[in-house]
């Protein structure tokens, strides 16, 4: 009776993949904490491809499942567009290598990764009376989620560009490096500082 009760437990919760649970995630910083989606049972999806309408409006995005998203950014630059099932095979394996590595759950370090690889102080161009000057600003919730899924993926796919290394390793070293604040591994923690570093200077 206990077996069949397990067997049924485990049908019934959400797993990526038949194999990650979000139940047990948590997102540190409480400023992402309505952005970085899989609280809902509609975001916690066991395939990765929704087909939802995102675009129809603005923020209709947050509530895309997060590993979606990063599924959705590796779709880039031309020659990759449309093929989601190539990406969401690379997002699989990628998360297979970090568990293998990390022996923690992937998409909690994915979510971590969100959480500290976007930028959160930036400079705009502001005009005053014909002069224009830098100005330091604060980063939307939403923009520092989708510059981290940017900035992993564009970082991933220009370290493994003509090398031996496949994308699913690149992206998963990203990941990692990211959520670990690694900026010697990690092209998004060095672009982040990067920016906070020339925002701070237009305070």
């Amino acid at each position: 009776e206990m077996q069949v009760k397990g067997e049924l437990q485990s049908a019934t919760e959400h797993k990526l993949f038949g194999k990650w649970s979000y139940s047990d995630l948590n997102v540190s910083d409480t400023g992402l904490e309505g952005y970085i989606t899989f609280r809902s049972m509609k975001s916690q999806v066991f395939y990765p491809h929704t087909a939802g309408r995102y675009q129809q409006r603005s923020f209709r995005k947050v509530g895309c499942p997060f590993v979606e998203r990063m599924i959705n950014s590796l779709m880039m630059h031309g020659r990759n567009a449309g093929k989601k099932l190539m990406a969401i095979k690379i997002m699989k394996q990628t998360l297979e290598i970090i568990h293998l590595m990390t022996g923690k759950n992937p998409l909690q370090v994915l979510v971590t990764a969100i959480e500290k690889g976007g930028p959160r102080e930036d400079s705009t161009r502001i005009q005053m009376g014909g002069v224009i000057k830098k100005q330091a600003v604060d980063v939307s919730p939403l923009r520092r989620v989708n510059s981290a899924i940017y900035m992993m993926c564009y970082g991933a796919r220009e370290s493994s560009f003509r090398k031996i290394k496949t994308i699913s390793e690149c992206l998963a070293e990203e990941i990692m490096g990211c959520a670990n604040e690694n900026s010697a591994n990690s092209y998004t923690i060095r672009k982040k500082e990067e920016v906070e570093r020339l925002a701070k200077s237009n305070r």
